[in-house]
């Protein structure tokens, strides 16, 4: 028991800290919104990790492995979702630039005021870690062929996958709670309009490529 907790516990740190969607739009968000926007974007994600892990232990995502029509409608509603972020934070980065002028206060640094005038609000980010998360079918594939070999011999197979899908969760919160910090540490720099539209830039172009490979893939 205890060395099965180990090791799934190993295992999810490592895939907690494998960068993919959540970690772009949760970095994103800590930058434009600050560490609010940040952590309601991770309470977001990790909501998505939960209902995962729910679909897992009632079955639900071992059909969606199952069923190549299921996979292949959401994997192509993730991977325009993706794009759509993708392009939102281009067109974002675009308007930046005619836009940094007025909110800065003379030192090249946003002022408070225009800083929460380019966020978004806590259930704006939260709902953008949630989509981003239902977005990506790998997860639902991932959590039924994942999390089952943790479960324990002789535990109720349901009750174990909630169990160790709430563990998985706790873990990534810890993970993304850490890059949240250190984005909002370093958000004066980061948040100097010509940095902030670079960064805009970089976090539009991969999850428009992360949204054509989803788009690309066969299983």
């Amino acid at each position: 028991m205890l060395e099965t907790l180990v090791a799934f516990v190993g295992a999810a740190v490592l895939i907690a800290m494998a960068p993919g969607p959540s970690t772009v739009v949760i970095m994103r968000e800590s930058m434009r919104s600050g560490r609010r926007g940040g952590v309601a974007a991770v309470l977001g994600n990790e909501t998505g990790v939960l209902a995962w892990g729910v679909a897992a232990a009632v079955g639900l995502s071992a059909l969606l492995a199952a069923s190549r029509v299921a996979y292949d409608g959401l994997r192509v509603v993730g991977a325009v979702v993706l794009v759509w972020f993708g392009v939102r934070a281009l067109w974002h980065a675009r308007r930046g630039g005619a836009a940094s002028a007025d909110i800065g206060d003379g030192s090249g640094v946003p002022s408070d005021a225009g800083r929460r005038g380019g966020g978004r609000s806590w259930w704006g980010s939260y709902r953008l870690g949630l989509v981003t998360n239902f977005a990506n079918p790998k997860a639902g594939v991932f959590a039924v062929s994942f999390l089952p070999q943790f479960v324990p011999e002789g535990w109720s197979v349901p009750v174990a996958l909630v169990g160790l899908s709430v563990l998985w969760a706790l873990i990534d919160l810890v993970w993304y709670a850490v890059v949240v910090w250190v984005v909002g540490a370093a958000r004066r720099v980061l948040g100097r309009p010509g940095v902030r539209r670079r960064l805009d830039q970089l976090s539009g172009v991969v999850l428009v490529a992360l949204g054509v490979r989803l788009a690309a893939e066969t299983r």
